[in-house]
């Protein structure tokens, strides 16, 4: 018997994550349509229709939320009821 026995163990590989381009809430979008919740920019739309199907959607399920739509073209907020 020896005195001091080694364990091995199976070398697992390493997955390297890279970090995720997060976008900030307080910049203001330079293009596109951006969906507005209580005076924080939330998401970000292509067109004005699916941000409005967005905003509709979020509204039915949570009625007490101030929802805007934000054109940035014009740079104008507009509430959505």
């Amino acid at each position: 018997m020896t005195k001091h026995q080694t364990i091995r163990k199976p070398i697992l590989p390493v997955e390297v994550q890279l970090p995720k381009a997060t976008k900030r809430a307080d910049v203001v979008p330079a293009n596109g349509f951006a969906l507005v919740v209580d005076g924080i920019f939330k998401k970000e739309f292509e067109g004005n229709a699916v941000a409005q199907k967005a905003a509709n959607e979020l509204l039915k399920n949570y009625p007490m939320l101030r929802v805007e739509i934000y054109d940035a073209s014009t740079k104008v907020r507009t509430l959505v009821c």
